[in-house]
Formats: structure tokens, sequence, C-alpha cells
């Protein structure tokens, strides 16, 4: 029956748009997270306009049969794992944009990836700040579904506050519109900022209308090496209670000597951390920036300290961030985290991790966009091998509950997915669960929407 349900969908969609041919199947299983429950779909479906996903979900919802979005497949939670029986449908041909230098906006699908709206809107001299370290592999509407931030998310806040305003389709095939090009707008609920980060549970996204800024200025950057996770920790804490970096990441030894291994840029082998800052404050508020980060790097027993106003010295540390985690994953497979505090607890959850590295005997890497508390810990393990498989699995809750204890939360950004799905009631409590139950029932009341992610 599902068979032929499917057939009856290719009917009603342009040629080519439904795929049945099962080794394209199977690239479409998992995204990059991996998740070993991925199931085999009945079909895989590429459209190129709402109108096709309207003819899609209505189909689903009139067979029962299970809907899992996809952006790039990028996402690191096991947000895109395909179920046994359902579609996958992907977002990856839905790439057009059209950008309005006047209100400073875009109207984009969402299949572009981040990068490439970064460099459609700089056509017009404007700049999307979002800026996730996948941004030249991770497409908008990814972005969108995990609430995705960046190494500049400190200052300029991550994807929800770039949209203005979606096009979305409900589980039934209803397009609504959402929000606009409009920078105050406070008419109704807040419905626009519901399905930012609902993971594809809620609906698809096919269109989105997000703000855009004038281009960012050259920033002064400044590095830091340290020989104590904490002191780095404590330095973050002093900086952001003064100033407002446009960049303040971490990196801890696993990391600076990964990145060394591939990049041979001179970092430091010997340092415990590794802090990039910057200020891209205009005129000579951002040199007195960096000046003071400097200065707070230094009092704090900054072993090394480096300052510089020349773009490309400072793109070459950012990069080097950017790169840490295809560095550490030349290692060995990764279990990614993606695990957030309040800044004062910063240094506790970096050193409770380093404890729990200890006793499960394994390495995890700590990188950090450690202005705002969101760190990536990178278990490294061998899938091969059983009991360290075992052991990572068990590290990686231990890691959500220590986040959770010092009161903070499970994701920062990648997103629940089915991964961190367990652990969500353990920080959310009862009530708030219900609630987003509720909300998930109203919307999809059959549960045919990235069913057994998130909620």
């Amino acid at each position: 029956m599902a068979v032929s349900a499917v057939a009856d969908l290719a009917a009603e969609l342009p040629d080519g748009v439904v795929v049945t041919d099962p080794d394209i199947l199977a690239s479409y299983r998992q995204d990059r997270a991996a998740d070993p429950g991925a199931g085999t779909p009945l079909a895989v479906v590429r459209p190129t306009r709402t109108e096709e996903i309207q003819t899609v979900l209505r189909w689903a919802s009139e067979n029962r049969i299970a809907v899992v979005p996809r952006g790039a497949g990028t996402g690191l939670s096991g947000g895109a794992t395909a179920v046994d029986g359902g579609i996958v449908l992907s977002t990856e041909k839905m790439r057009d944009i059209t950008v309005d230098p006047v209100t400073r906006t875009a109207v984009v699908q969402p299949g572009l990836l981040n990068a490439e709206v970064k460099k459609a809107v700089a056509e017009h001299g404007l700049w999307y700040p979002p800026d996730p370290s996948s941004y030249e592999i991770c497409s908008i509407g990814g972005n969108i579904a995990t609430n995705a931030g960046g190494l500049c998310c400190v200052k300029y806040g991550v994807t929800t506050d770039y949209v203005l305003g979606l096009q979305v389709v409900l589980a039934d095939g209803t397009a609504v519109r959402l929000g606009g090009p409009r920078l105050k707008d406070v008419a109704g609920l807040s419905l626009t900022k519901l399905f930012v980060g609902s993971e594809g549970t809620l609906g698809v996204i096919t269109e989105v209308t997000l703000r855009l800024l004038p281009p960012q200025p050259s920033a002064c950057t400044v590095v830091a090496t340290f020989d104590s996770v904490e002191a780095a920790a404590g330095a973050v804490v002093t900086i952001t209670g003064q100033i407002r970096p446009s960049m303040l990441e971490f990196m801890d030894s696993v990391a600076i000597n990964a990145v060394e291994d591939k990049l041979r840029m001179g970092l430091d082998r010997s340092a415990a951390a590794m802090m990039v800052a910057a200020s891209d404050d205009r005129g000579p508020a951002g040199a007195e920036d960096a000046r003071y980060m400097a200065r707070v790097f230094t009092e704090a027993g900054a072993t090394e300290c480096f300052s510089t106003a020349d773009p490309d010295e400072g793109e070459a540390f950012v990069a080097a961030r950017r790169f840490a985690i295809p560095a550490v994953e030349a290692k060995g497979a990764l279990l990614l985290e993606d695990v957030g505090v309040p800044l004062p607890a910063l240094a506790d959850l970096v050193g409770g991790i380093a404890k729990i590295a200890a006793d499960r005997d394994l390495t995890i890497s700590v990188i950090a966009h450690a202005g705002d508390g969101n760190t990536h810990p990178l278990i490294v393990y061998d899938p091969a091998d059983a009991a360290m498989t075992q052991r990572a699995e068990k590290a990686f809750g231990e890691i959500m509950d220590l986040a959770v204890s010092l009161g903070g939360t499970i994701t920062g950004e990648h997103g629940v997915g089915r991964l961190k799905k367990p652990w969500l009631a353990g920080q959310l409590g009862p009530e708030a669960m219900e609630l987003n139950r509720k909300i998930k029932a109203a919307l999809d009341p059959d549960g045919i929407l990235n069913p057994g992610a998130v909620i």
C-alpha cells in the first residue's frame, strides 16, 4: 500500500521530484550525527516550490506517512534521521533569493547555504551575521530549524534575531505566512519565533525573510594562550562584564594540537587553552577594546598574548578555530556535544568535562563560543571498539547532566534531534514538556512531522 501511495505522490509532482533509487535513499538516511537508529525511507522528495511541499504534506496526512524534513544534512543531533516507512523531504533544490537593499532584507528559500546567502547579500553591500563554523556547507533552512549561532553571536545574536518572516507548510498541507519585512511587529502571537528552532516538528519552512545589516567593520583580533583552562574561563567573565566583543572563542589543548597537526600555524602545543577574541567597534573603540582584552588576558595569567589589526592575520586564527572540529575528527569518530551554561559556571563545566574524560578513559576536546557559554565537547572514540563506544555514550549523557546541574542547557544551537531527546525532560521539567507536547499536537495531530525528534 505504501509503495502504491508513493507512486500516486510521484504522479502528482514533476518528474524527478520523487526519488526511490535504493542507492540514493541510503545517502539520505542520516545527517552528520550518523544516528545508528536511522531507518530506510520509502522515498526522498526534492521539491522546488511551496506548492509542491503542500502536495507532499496533504498526501502524507491522508496516508499517515511520516515526513522527515532535511536541509543540507549537516545536523549534529540526528534531527534529520530517516524513519522506516516514511519519506525524507529535502529542501536542497529550493535555492531562490531576492535581496532588497532599501529595507535591508532578503527573501530566501531554505536550500541556499549560509555562505551563499552571505555572498549574495554582500553584492548589495549588506551582511548576514549568523556564522556557524559549518557556514560553508550548512543550509539556511537547517540554521532556522535549530536556531544556529556561530562565532559572532556573542555580539550579534543567533539565527532567530535575523528572521523577520516565514512561509511554513503545516502537516495538513496548509501554507501560512508569518511576519514579514518589518522591523517592529507585535500583531498576534509570536508565531514566527515558534517555528525557529522547532527542528521540522511543527511545519516545513519554505521561505524566510531575513534581516540584514551594513557590512561588518574590520576587527582587531587578540589571541592568548594559557597554561590553565580555569584562568582562560575567568578572563571570559571579566571581559564580558565590561565590553561586548564581536568574538570570544575558546580551544583546549586537544583542539590546539589537532589544528596544529593539520595547519602548521605555529600554535603553542604546550598550552592548556587558547582564546581568540575580537572587537569590530568602529574607529578607535575597536583598538581600545583589543587593548583591554589583551590586558585582561595578561592579568589572568596568559603565557602569550598577540594582537593584530591586520584582517588577514586575524582571519587566520578565526579559520583555525573553525577548523577545530574536523581537525579533532581526524583522531577518530566523534560524539559531538553542544551544552551551554551561564558564564560564571564555564570553568566548572570545562573542569567537570575533564574529570568525565579521565573517569571514562576518553579523549574529550572542548571548543566553545566562550562569550555566551556555549561549549562543544568532542568525544573521540572508535565505533569498532564496543567497550569504548559504551564509555563514550555514558560520557555523552554525563556531560549533559553536568550542564543542567550547573543551570545550563543540553543544546545551545545544534538542536535536540533524536540523540538528545532522552535528556530534554530533565532540563525543561514536566510542565514545560507538557506544553511542548500540546503545541505539537495542535499543529501536527497525527504526529507525521519528524516523529521521534525532540518531543
